[in-house]
């Protein structure tokens, strides 16, 4: 072969490699906008992307994600969904809460939306239905604040005799707040139960409150879900321990650093819903046409070195009832 013809035909091959990577699919790119830091969301992230995995989809491999964390600081979240809205993202993904969605669904009203709350969209004005969300958001719920109640009674199996109880949660979650202190008031009123409630938004303000409960001694502390509490679990359930407080929580994170006992949804699974449903619209799936998942997957969680470092005794029935129990 002569020298101009093997040029040419290199020539030719180097045009062809251009052309047909020319002509595959840019890389679809989704956002993941989440309240948090990504140290405290890896668990629910693991099930995210195993949602993602079941749908076809692999960061990384046939999908990219941009990422956006508002560390705990919720006045962010606007900004941050802006970001993700001018990156011009396939779907934009929200999970943390009611001040997430409602971020997103402010930031956009063409990008599909996929999102997690543990308390009511409906209800919170995040879609105008479960069955039909319309618009361009869906989503998947997972109980927390309404099984208050239950989480009350399982405490009162747990600490005999409770009949005070102190509340804490986060006024920077205005949203979660409000319902969290709607739902426990009603439930201990109809358990003979009084409440005191503790507010906290920053690390000092936490260290103030337990100070206060270690003065007025509350038979029992209930905390409320928010990210900023999820973020700060092993100070926490490290401070009620050494203030010796029984403490019932929403997420069984909690009771694996320590915490006493909780009873609420697997974050993980209603992340693994998201997870799909984001599959599903990058496959063409409209948000409209998707009804809202709701996690159906409860656990009540046990530490029973905890509760023997509190003095207490687990109960046999709760032994039954428990999906674990952590000596």
């Amino acid at each position: 072969m002569k020298r101009r013809e093997f040029i040419t035909l290199l020539g030719g091959a180097a045009a062809w490699t251009l052309s047909a990577r020319a002509q595959q699919p840019a890389m679809p790119v989704i956002g993941f906008l989440n309240p948090q830091t990504p140290e405290g969301l890896a668990g629910p992230l693991r099930g995210f992307r195993q949602g993602l995995k079941d749908a076809g989809y692999v960061e990384g491999v046939n999908l990219a994600i941009e990422y956006r964390w508002a560390n705990n600081e919720l006045e962010r979240l606007p900004a941050l969904a802006a970001d993700l809205v001018r990156q011009r993202v396939a779907v934009l993904v929200s999970t943390g809460g009611t001040t997430v969605a409602l971020a997103a669904k402010a930031a956009t009203t063409t990008i599909p939306i996929v999102f997690s709350t543990g308390n009511d969209p409906v209800r919170q004005g995040i879609v105008a239905s479960l069955a039909r969300p319309s618009g361009n958001l869906t989503g998947s719920v997972f109980l927390s604040v309404d099984l208050s109640a239950k989480r009350l009674e399982l405490l009162r199996a747990l600490v005999p005799g409770v009949a005070r109880v102190a509340v804490l949660v986060n006024p920077g979650d205005t949203a979660n707040m409000e319902v969290t202190l709607r739902d426990v008031e009603a439930a201990a009123r109809s358990l003979g139960m009084q409440i005191q409630v503790f507010k906290a938004d920053t690390r000092d303000q936490i260290n103030a409150t337990f100070e206060s409960m270690g003065r007025d001694r509350p038979d029992a502390l209930f905390v409320a879900i928010t990210p900023f509490f999820l973020d700060r679990r092993v100070h926490l359930t490290q401070l009620a321990t050494f203030h010796r407080l029984p403490t019932a929580y929403s997420l069984r994170d909690f009771v694996e650093v320590g915490g006493l006992m909780s009873y609420g949804a697997s974050i993980a699974d209603a992340y693994r819903h998201v997870g799909t449903y984001t599959g599903r619209i990058l496959k063409g799936a409209k948000p409209a046409d998707l009804p809202v998942v709701q996690s159906t997957k409860i656990e009540l969680i046990i530490n029973r070195e905890t509760a023997r470092m509190l003095g207490l005794t687990v109960p046999p029935s709760l032994i039954a009832l428990a999906d674990e129990v952590i000596e």
